[in-house]
């Protein structure tokens, strides 16, 4: 703010010159002006020649003083100059429109600034004959004027002298104190632990900025929610992988110490086993990590057929149900029911639907996808006909590296997560009952149901009346 104070202050005392130069004019053409008013007043014409009706020189007619110096000028109808000084210049002929006016204008006299006021006087009328018309001119040079100028100007000037300091002084004063919270809250701020995510204490600092330190303060929320969420990740993926890789180590140590073909074969299927299952928990977490950053909308969400997308995930696990001795089959339309997604990210949750149906479903089971809409939504159902997930775990499947307690098959607890965040991205719910269509004993079954909003393209424009 200092700036542009000390920037203004010169246009200040600019612009106070020109108003006390026009301040200073006023009275002084005032004075011009009686002064062409009063000598117009007493000349007349006798024997063709303008004369003053006192018989008196016209230059007694207007006062002097010993600054200015006063000039005036008597021109007859014909243009001869009658009385006064021969070297001022005339003025413009449009004037002679409006005798009897007095009027003003800027001139020179002997390379000397003048001030020059003039008037066209109608002599006697003399009956239909032209009117004539005499020039009474009065100019004085602008030494008054430029004095009091200069007086104006220090009168106003040199108090600024004086005050512009004051006011210098206490806004400093003045900015200075009122950011003296945000210097505190600057320093409170540098002195923080790294780790440390609190909240800023908004009852310390100005008003004008509480708004900011909440949002501050939210962000800061989000980001410490979002660090023990990594936190925990982290420590739960650390904690998970080491089973396959004690497993790994145990069993090469053990091929290592055997000499038995046989021995020696059996650990290496143990150790690939293991690796397997290492390979397969560590593209699960990249799954999980790519679903977690997803954005939950915009141009990474296009319009895409559901029934072709689940046709081409159930077309990719035929080979594994094969080896799992598992009926895999899919019942829907062939086309026509869109959604807006992220194919990728879709693809990987059905796949994960469908590898944890076939881990669970007993040879000779069946899994079945299905498609269909219902009620201006489009469901996608994943059923099999395995031992079914009891009611009190159905609440806690789907949180990360939960295992059901007596469960036999091989998994990581992961896929049933990454299909939580997946249609948590795309605004679709997930709902987990039994299979109602299974029908062998003590095998209810699973029936995985997800619900996605129909596509809707967006509107044409309207068309434009001017059109």
């Amino acid at each position: 703010m200092l700036a542009p104070l000390l920037l203004l202050w010169p246009m200040s005392i600019a612009i106070t010159y020109l108003v006390a130069k026009s301040i200073a004019n006023q009275p002084f053409d005032h004075a011009l002006e009686d002064s062409v008013t009063v000598l117009a007043q007493q000349i007349r014409e006798v024997d063709g020649r303008i004369v003053p009706r006192t018989g008196g020189s016209a230059r007694d007619l207007l006062r002097a003083d010993d600054v200015d110096t006063v000039y005036y000028q008597i021109v007859a109808p014909n243009g001869e100059v009658q009385d006064g000084d021969r070297e001022l210049a005339q003025p413009p002929e449009d004037d002679r429109d409006r005798p009897g006016a007095v009027h003003f204008r800027n001139s020179n006299m002997h390379g000397t600034p003048v001030r020059v006021a003039y008037s066209f006087v109608v002599l006697e009328d003399r009956g239909a004959e032209e009117t004539r018309l005499a020039l009474v001119q009065v100019a004085e040079t602008l030494e008054k004027r430029a004095k009091l100028a200069n007086e104006i100007i220090k009168g106003v000037i040199l108090p600024q002298f004086i005050v512009l300091p004051i006011v210098l002084a206490l806004v400093w004063f003045a900015l200075s104190r009122g950011l003296s919270p945000l210097a505190q809250l600057q320093e409170r701020i540098r002195a923080r632990n790294p780790d440390d995510l609190s909240p800023i204490d908004a009852r310390q600092v100005p008003e004008e900025i509480t708004p900011l330190v909440r949002s501050l303060n939210d962000m800061l929320e989000r980001l410490s929610l979002s660090i023990d969420m990594q936190k925990r990740f982290i420590a739960d993926a650390a904690h998970q992988m080491k089973t396959p890789l004690a497993g790994m180590r145990m069993q090469s140590e053990l091929a290592l110490r055997q000499t038995d073909q046989g021995e020696i074969h059996r650990s290496l299927e143990q150790l690939a086993k293991s690796s397997e299952a290492a390979t397969r928990l560590v593209n699960q977490l990249l799954a999980l990590a790519r679903a977690e950053n997803q954005p939950q909308a915009g141009a990474s969400l296009l319009p895409l057929d559901l029934p072709e997308l689940a046709r081409s995930a159930v077309r990719d696990w035929v080979p594994a149900s094969f080896n799992h001795r598992i009926d895999l089959g899919y019942e829907g339309p062939d086309d026509g029911l869109l959604i807006a997604g992220n194919p990728t990210m879709l693809r990987e949750m059905l796949s994960n639907l469908i590898d944890n149906a076939l881990r669970y479903t007993p040879q000779g089971g069946a899994v079945t996808v299905r498609v269909k809409g219902a009620g201006g939504m489009a469901v996608v159902e994943v059923e099999d006909t395995g031992p079914g997930i009891p009611e009190a775990e159905r609440g806690h499947v789907f949180e990360r590296f939960y295992r059901i307690l007596g469960s036999t098959a091989e998994g990581s607890g992961l896929g049933l997560a990454i299909v939580r965040e997946i249609a948590q991205q795309h605004d679709a719910t997930v709902e987990l009952t039994s299979n109602p269509r299974s029908t062998a004993p003590k095998m209810p079954g699973c029936l995985f149901r997800l619900t996605f909003p129909i596509y809707m393209p967006p509107a044409p424009p309207e068309p434009n009346d001017d059109e």
